[in-house]
Formats: structure tokens, C-alpha cells, sequence
């Protein structure tokens, strides 16, 4: 008999959030394949009109997660779907307990939400690839860290207090971020929250590593979930240190791998796919 595949993640139970489009999508559907039941976590997000955004990604942000969800049964896999606002600090116990309600404790969580615009410290009305930026304020900062901060570090101990209790012996933590610890210029809250994203999930990859928790972070290129415009394409060429534009799925391929006991040595690190 063959012995089970590193990759195979049947009897886990995956928890995604930001996931009725793009990359969030994407895993959902590639932790799906892999055999985990997934929790589809997502919030409607209506957009002001943006001539550097294109429409679709505002109807990709808009989109409910049923078509998400009719992918994963139609392929034989388990999901079911959640609208939540990670705004919200009662927002994780409520995901956790339906998660426990419909298949079993959580032990894959990845944290893909994000409440993203564009500001800035500068006086320019629109970025280089043409999208309208606003000046830093308090809005603009709570919008950010309310939800790639806040919202995921609540996540983060929901699920570290319920395997401290329950003690099965093994999960995993995978973070979103992009910008970095030398700033995001022209996304300035953005880039800011993930940076404390990627912080709270160092921290976690070490305070719960005891009970078999890996906690990873995963910097994305440049990914087409329908922002990219001809402006993003040009300036993308242009620069040695972007290199290319991704795919959802492609990003997604990573995050799974790290979900799987392939990865199982695989914690405290922030990939920086290119």
C-alpha cells in the first residue's frame, strides 16, 4: 500500500478568510482539492469608482462567495460560506464556532482578508499606475489595521486558545502580506498593518510552535485578482525587483504547501515569491 501523501490534507479542517475572490478564492479551492473542509470567510466591499481601478475588481470585491463555494462541491470537496467582518472583534469566536458547528476544530487558518486602499503622506491625487490616493487619516488607518492587524491576530489567538484546550497536536498559520519593514510608499496604512500582520505571525510561529503550530508568511508578486491594469503591466516590466505578474492559483499553490505536512519543518519565515 502507498504511504498517504505529505500533500494530503483530508480529516484538516481550513479556515480562509477574504476568500469570495482572488488569491483568497483560489486557496480555498486548492485546500479543497487537497481533501480539507473550508470555511469561506468574506465581507462585500463596495468601491467607489476608480479610473486606475477597473470595474471588475470592484465587482470581484462586491461578489458573495457562493460561486467559490459551487467550484469546491462540484469537485467533490466540503465547504461552506460565512459573510463577517473582521472589523468586528467578536467576528473570530463566531467564524470558530461554525467552523466547529459544521465539521471540527480549525487547524488550518489562512489570513487573506484585507480592508486595502491607497493613502499617502504626500499631495498627489493618484499613484503611479493611476489609482486615487487619499491623505493618511484615522479613517484611512482603521480601515487597515482594523482588519490586516487587529483582525488578524484575534484570528490568530482564537485559534491558538482552542488548540490549547483541545491539544490535537498540529496546525497551521499562513499570512498574507506585502510592502515590507522599509514601507509601502502610496499605501502607506497598507503596508503598515501587514507589516504588524507579519509580526503577530512571527510571534505565533514561537509561542505556539509547543502545540504543533507552524506560522508562516507569504509576500505575494504582483497578483492579477483584477486590479492590474496596462499601467501596473508596464511598470511591473520595468522594474528588476517585481520581476512578474501572478496568478491567483500560482500564489495559492504555496499557501497549500504550506498548509500540508510537506512543510511541516517550515515556520517563523516569510516567503517573497517572484
Amino acid at each position: 500500500m502507498d504511504a498517504p501523501s505529505a500533500l494530503d490534507l483530508s480529516g484538516h479542517v481550513a479556515l480562509v478568510t477574504g476568500a469570495n475572490h482572488g488569491i483568497g478564492a483560489a486557496t480555498a479551492r486548492g485546500l479543497a482539492a487537497r481533501g480539507a473542509r473550508v470555511v469561506v470567510s468574506y465581507l462585500r466591499l463596495e468601491g467607489a469608482p476608480d479610473p486606475g481601478i477597473p470595474e471588475r475588481y470592484h465587482e470581484n470585491r462586491a461578489a458573495d462567495a457562493q460561486h467559490v463555494i459551487d467550484a469546491i462541491l462540484e469537485a467533490g470537496g466540503e465547504a461552506i460560506a460565512l459573510e463577517a467582518d473582521l472589523a468586528d472583534p467578536a467576528t473570530p469566536a463566531r467564524l470558530f464556532d461554525v467552523a466547529e458547528a459544521h465539521f471540527a476544530l480549525v487547524d488550518i487558518l489562512v489570513n487573506n482578508a484585507s480592508g486595502w486602499l491607497a493613502d499617502s503622506f504626500g499631495t498627489a491625487a493618484a499613484d503611479r499606475a493611476g489609482r486615487s490616493l487619499r491623505p493618511v487619516s484615522a479613517e484611512s488607518f482603521d480601515a487597515q489595521f482594523a482588519v490586516d492587524a487587529r483582525g488578524g491576530a484575534l484570528m490568530i489567538a482564537e485559534l491558538g486558545r482552542r488548540h490549547a484546550a483541545a491539544q490535537p497536536g498540529w496546525g497551521r498559520i499562513v499570512g498574507l502580506t506585502s510592502g515590507g519593514s522599509q514601507g509601502f510608499p502610496e499605501e502607506v496604512s497598507y503596508g503598515a498593518a501587514k507589516a504588524a500582520l507579519e509580526n503577530y505571525t512571527m510571534s505565533a510561529a514561537w509561542e505556539l510552535a509547543s502545540l504543533g503550530i507552524t506560522a508562516n508568511i507569504v509576500y505575494p508578486p504582483a497578483t492579477d485578482t483584477g486590479w492590474v491594469t496596462d499601467a501596473v503591466r508596464q511598470e511591473v516590466r520595468g522594474r528588476p525587483d517585481l520581476l512578474r505578474i501572478a496568478t491567483p492559483e500560482e500564489v495559492a499553490e504555496v499557501i497549500v504547501y504550506l498548509a500540508s505536512d510537506a512543510a511541516r519543518l517550515i515556520t517563523a519565515n516569510r516567503l517573497h515569491l517572484r
